[in-house]
């Protein structure tokens, strides 16, 4: 089983970016985090992360026929992006969107999701932990099918 990791703009800059909100580890510990989780998952996964949102597209549309699932993390775009929840809903493959904090109980702005739309699940504020249960989730609902 092969699942895409879609990470959005300013991850990148995970233990700069507002540590008190997304924590203090950087992007490259996330990037172990998820190799971990996923050996221990047992499946292979591709990390992606772009600041563009183009580009997220661009890649969603190439997981069509290539990878078995989807755990992706939109960051800003999660509110603002159509196109995003548009190409989710093309590949049709099964999805599970991870945010790093609770983003329902930050600023009103924060509380529509349009990937989510497109996803079977949203973990939420629990920091990498998050991105685990995801790989997990996604891993059980694609054997149950």
């Amino acid at each position: 089983m092969k699942l895409l990791v879609i990470n959005g703009p300013n991850l990148n800059l995970l233990g700069l970016r507002e540590p008190e909100i997304y924590g203090k580890q950087d992007y490259a510990a996330l990037l172990d985090f998820l190799k971990n989780s996923a050996a221990e998952a047992g499946v292979e996964i591709e990390c992606f992360q772009s600041n563009h949102e183009g580009a997220i597209v661009d890649a969603i549309q190439a997981a069509w026929g290539v990878f078995d699932g989807i755990v992706i993390n939109p960051a800003a775009y999660t509110h603002t992006s159509v196109a995003i929840l548009d190409a989710l809903k093309a590949v049709a493959l099964p999805a599970v969107e991870v945010h790093l904090s609770d983003v329902k109980a930050r600023e009103s702005f924060r509380q529509v999701s349009y990937a989510g739309m497109a996803c079977l699940k949203t973990f939420m504020g629990l920091g990498f932990e998050g991105y685990r249960q995801a790989i997990l989730f996604l891993r059980d609902e694609i054997k149950r099918r």
